[in-house]
């Protein structure tokens, strides 16, 4: 949800993990209502498993928030099923679900999992954490 209204919906996502993360999940570019997803001027950032992510802005009727989703055009081969799906940072969303369960963000804001009452910690974005 963002803006008021939902703006992706899908039972199509990619859950991924790594180490100390809870799941990030990747939605399939046409779970986005048209119009939410925009091109961002910010990146591309690299992940040295997945490759170059480039960002995207989310658009509600209303507002717009800005570099709070990303997806990897061209994944690293281990990854290539994530090419063009879009994660999206709870932080900067109204409200983001799992299986109906509302998600809270991963602690900080760097890092894109999502926290459901099955993750269980310590989880890395926490203070002191960036060592881990």
């Amino acid at each position: 949800m963002f803006d008021g209204v939902v703006i992706a919906s899908t039972e199509s996502a990619f859950r991924v993990l790594e180490t100390s993360h809870p799941p990030t999940f990747y939605l399939p570019p046409d779970s986005f209502v048209s119009g939410a997803i925009l091109a961002s001027n910010h990146g591309p950032s690299w992940c040295e498993w997945k490759g170059f992510a480039r960002y995207w802005s989310i658009a509600g009727a209303t507002r717009v928030a800005r570099d709070c989703a990303w997806s990897y055009p061209t994944p690293t081969p281990d990854y290539a099923e994530l090419a063009e799906h879009i994660a999206v940072y709870a932080h900067a969303m109204d409200q983001c679900t799992v299986d109906g369960e509302v998600a809270s963000a991963q602690p900080g804001n760097f890092y894109g999992g999502w926290v459901t009452s099955s993750v269980v910690g310590p989880l890395k974005g926490v203070p002191g954490s960036n060592g881990w």
